[in-house]
């Protein structure tokens, strides 16, 4: 006959390992909901961690080659929605036509004088802008920038970058991006060196060259449309003299993304872009 104290303490023992089993098992169970939530925020971080924009002031170099593995080996995200775009006043629709997309394997020859006057007009779908270019104090980048406008490469290309915030400029000069997609990587095939950077300021009215840094210069650009603050680390080449009204209208627009850096709203295309002596 089994004793009130043995009946205790064999009702205890039960009390006992029901609870260790009900740990146990909570406890797995939190295990596989760490795993899952782990899981899931790797997938957040992964298909999050691409960005529109270098996080540079205006990189124009090609990052394909510096991915992360793992983010390679990333689940391919869901594609965003696109945002709608607003008409822009004095904005219309492009010329039809893509970017030739030339490229080059070295810097064009010399063939600018550098004591001439140069001037470009970028005839742009939001308005003309016109631009003296400064072949004494960069030679290079003049001469650069003009073989590129005489070959046509700048021509049906979208300006994909307006910064709106502590920075006030549109970049361009980019054949591979789009009037969504990110830009920032396309250039012609060669760099070459910078110039003109000593005391360099970057007041409204300044055309400059977008880089990836020191002495990496390729076909991308940026016009100043209010006064900037920058590290003289970016070629001024040119000052606009005029259209400068229209470049303000077209930040005035804001961007796409509703950010201060991103797409312009205005589907900013240079229908074409010439540079001439005198």
């Amino acid at each position: 006959m089994v004793s009130s104290e043995q009946r205790r303490r064999q009702l205890a023992r039960e009390k006992y390992e029901r609870q260790a089993e009900r740990r146990a098992a909570a406890a797995t169970a939190r295990k596989r909901r760490n795993t899952v939530l782990g899981a899931a925020l790797a997938v957040v971080v992964l298909a999050g961690g691409g960005t529109l924009f270098a996080t540079g002031a205006f990189d124009s170099d090609d990052k394909a080659d510096k991915k992360d593995s793992t983010a390679q080996a990333a689940p391919t995200p869901t594609e965003p929605t696109v945002p709608t775009r607003k008409a822009v006043e004095g904005c219309v629709d492009p010329a039809p036509g893509a970017p030739n997309g030339k490229q080059w394997q070295a810097e064009p020859a010399m063939t600018v004088d550098t004591k001439a006057a140069y001037t470009a007009t970028l005839d742009t779908n939001c308005g003309k802008v016109t631009v003296s270019l400064d072949a004494a104090k960069a030679p290079h980048t003049v001469n650069s920038f003009a073989f590129l406008a005489g070959e046509q490469y700048f021509d049906h290309t979208k300006c994909h970058r307006l910064t709106t915030g502590g920075i006030f400029v549109l970049q361009c000069g980019d054949p591979t991006a789009s009037a969504t997609a990110p830009g920032g990587t396309g250039g012609p095939g060669y760099k070459f060196a910078d110039e003109n950077l000593t005391g360099a300021t970057y007041p409204a009215g300044t055309l400059a060259m977008a880089n990836s840094g020191p002495d990496t210069n390729g076909s991308q650009f940026f016009l100043v449309y209010k006064d900037t603050q920058l590290p003289p680390s970016y070629t001024p080449f040119g000052k606009i003299t005029g259209g400068l009204d229209a470049l303000q209208k077209i930040a005035a627009a804001g961007t796409l993304e509703g950010r201060t850096d991103g797409h312009p709203m205005a589907d900013v295309t240079l229908n074409s872009v010439t540079a001439a002596k005198g």
